[in-house]
């Protein structure tokens, strides 16, 4: 079996080549995306990079859904912040549903500790392992030490302000009102949860024997 991912370009390493190649984009002309699978973008998918991000923007349609009403207010703003569980009630049509927000993986071992011995209490959790989501992965750029008037929790809550921004003025912020997406359903994936979609696009994890991709160098 092979690798799942084959490459990866970190946002640090995406810097580093735009400043090779003295790519100056408050130079550069405005242009549409190619109208391909990645030509339009929500709100809700922008905040997937922030703790909470996963979870807010699958309420955002979970709770439409459910309850066939549009929501007034997208925010789920006791799912925002930087405490490494924030949890929520919901209340879909007269069901009461709890979820759960978490990062680090000392936080998430708990919980998956819970949900084996049957006692959590939630429906759906949301796990990252790098503190705060990926605004602080191991890809970001890192801050100089030279420059103290900036402290690693401040710069990591101004990159989370930096796509809840982004997220509120986007003129789409639900995910299932993506044009693109609901195409690739209507004409190829069929229903949301079918079989197609649940094979393509779902995954599980199992306990597997450590594999040597490269026996070449071992």
């Amino acid at each position: 079996y092979g690798k799942d991912v084959d490459y990866v370009l970190t946002t640090r390493e995406c810097a580093r080549l735009i400043k090779l190649y003295g790519i100056d984009f408050a130079r550069l002309e405005d242009e549409p995306f190619d109208q391909d699978m990645f030509g339009e973008s929500s709100g809700a998918g922008v905040i997937f990079g922030v703790s909470g991000g996963v979870m807010e923007a699958a309420l955002r349609t979970v709770s439409e859904i459910v309850t066939g009403k549009t929501l007034e207010k997208l925010e789920f703003e006791t799912l925002r912040g930087f405490k490494t569980i924030r949890e929520a009630e919901l209340d879909l049509n007269g069901t009461k549903v709890k979820v759960a927000v978490v990062y680090s993986m000392k936080e998430a071992k708990q919980v998956c500790e819970a949900i084996k011995n049957h006692t959590s209490p939630y429906t759906f959790i949301e796990i990252m392992a790098c503190p705060g989501g990926c605004i602080n992965g191991g890809g970001q750029s890192i801050i100089d030490k030279g420059h103290t008037h900036i402290s690693k929790d401040d710069l990591m809550k101004l990159r989370a302000q930096a796509l809840y921004t982004e997220d509120r003025f986007n003129p789409l912020r639900r995910s299932h009102d993506n044009t693109l997406i609901k195409s690739l359903y209507m004409n190829f994936l069929g229903n949301a949860g079918g079989p197609l979609a649940h094979e393509l696009l779902h995954t599980h994890y199992n306990l597997k024997e450590k594999y040597n991709y490269y026996p070449e160098e071992a």
